[in-house]
């Protein structure tokens, strides 16, 4: 079973009592309570994702520098962790990121992102989004470097379920990013 648990702590308390068997965090200021385990394992890369009339369009790339001179739109951001990076990602960069609104789903997001010139998003090269190809939308990677999302599995040291192991066999060989000179993550990450 999978289950959305939307607080670090609720999630930390679940995972230590048993009730699922680990959970997926990016632990910023998360202290693991004991008896848990926490391993970095997915870092997801970012890319912007910008409408046909927007300035970076044409771009096949853009680094986070150029970044700063367009305003990035993530409404709804709510959740203490996302919310905690990206303001580390702002600042190490001089990005910056309005989270004011609510958000009124993707297909909202992308269709006001198509029609504009001016706004633009990040979204994980690892998320799947759908939207008509009519919108002309552009997902550019950002490099030099390619700042990552990162996601820790936590889970009870004691935990002794046979599909644990393979599970972390999995994410240990697929879904790290690359070496620390080609991606960025804020110093909590490690």
């Amino acid at each position: 079973m999978v289950t959305l648990l939307a607080e670090a702590p609720v999630a930390l308390a679940e995972v230590s009592a048993g009730t699922v068997d680990a959970a997926f965090r990016s632990l910023r200021h998360a202290a693991l309570p004991d008896g848990l385990v926490a391993e970095r394992l997915i870092d997801d890369r970012h890319q912007v994702l910008v409408g046909p009339q927007h300035p970076l369009a044409a771009a096949t790339t853009v680094t986070a520098a150029e970044l700063a001179a367009h305003p990035l739109w993530m409404p709804g951001l709510s959740d203490s962790e996302p919310v905690g990076y990206y303001e580390d990602l702002a600042a190490t960069f001089g990005l910056s990121i309005d989270t004011a609104g609510p958000s009124f789903g993707v297909e909202d997001m992308v269709a006001e992102i198509a029609a504009s010139p001016r706004l633009a998003t990040l979204v994980g090269a690892g998320s799947h989004y759908l939207w008509p190809e009519s919108l002309g939308l552009r997902r550019i990677p950002v490099v030099d470097p390619c700042p990552v999302y990162p996601l820790s599995l936590v889970w009870r040291r004691a935990n002794a379920h046979p599909v644990l192991a393979d599970f972390l066999g999995h994410l240990r060989a697929r879904y790290r990013a690359g070496s620390a000179d080609e991606v960025w993550v804020p110093a909590w990450a490690g």
